[in-house]
């Protein structure tokens, strides 16, 4: 875990003040970033203004799934919900897309309103696909698991605080319950193949290839 804000909602400028921070401890991001978001627009907004051409963005599946689900009747969700995970499950980035296009033409007929949510940001949550690399990576980085359970286990560790002296109070107890938490995280799945992400990105990106020590 590299930093935290307090903030009461995920808006542009909290974010892009989490950022900066980072920025001032020597954050790099030269040889390109994947940025893995929920649905957020405030969080996009951040990361686009901040990175710019240096990122690209992975929605999280997970999201998706349900944000679309959440329009179905109870007898049309579990049908779409295992649908949608069939297409996400595809590795290969045109037969997914294929599979999503044609569930939001079967949505179309039925709720326009789950059709279209499954249309916004539909290309970003195959970025990994495009990439070529949903086998090697997706199990970790195509959902934002990895911050919700962070999240979680942080909860556990908070919940029996009651009252809250100060926001520094506040802090630092975050800021420890981080890091009893840091030592649980376990590794990115495949993560011997994150440097396949890194050259990705610098195809991708068009940025400069460069050795890294």
């Amino acid at each position: 875990m590299l930093g935290f804000i307090e903030a009461t909602t995920e808006n542009s400028k909290s974010v892009k003040e989490l950022l900066k921070n980072l920025f001032e401890r020597n954050f790099r991001f030269e040889e390109g970033l994947l940025c893995l978001l929920d649905g957020s627009k405030g969080l996009r907004k951040a990361v686009k203004e901040t990175f710019g051409n240096y990122c690209l963005v992975q929605r999280c599946h997970w999201h998706k799934r349900e944000n679309v689900v959440s329009y179905l009747s109870e007898k049309d969700t579990p049908i779409y919900r295992a649908k949608l995970q069939s297409a996400y499950s595809e590795p290969d980035y045109e037969k997914a897309k294929a599979k999503l296009i044609e569930i939001r033409n079967e949505l179309s007929k039925i709720n326009r309103s789950a059709a279209n949510s499954l249309k916004e940001g539909l290309e970003e949550t195959l970025t990994l696909h495009g990439l070529g690399l949903s086998a090697e990576l997706g199990r970790s980085l195509s959902t934002t698991n990895c911050i919700e359970n962070v999240n979680s286990k942080l909860g556990s560790y908070l919940r029996k605080i009651k009252h809250w002296k100060s926001p520094d109070m506040l802090a630092r107890w975050i800021a420890m319950g981080l890091i009893e938490t840091e030592s649980r995280m376990r590794k990115i799945n495949n993560h011997k193949k994150l440097y396949l992400l890194r050259e990705a990105l610098k195809t991708e990106l068009k940025l400069e290839k460069s050795m890294v020590a």
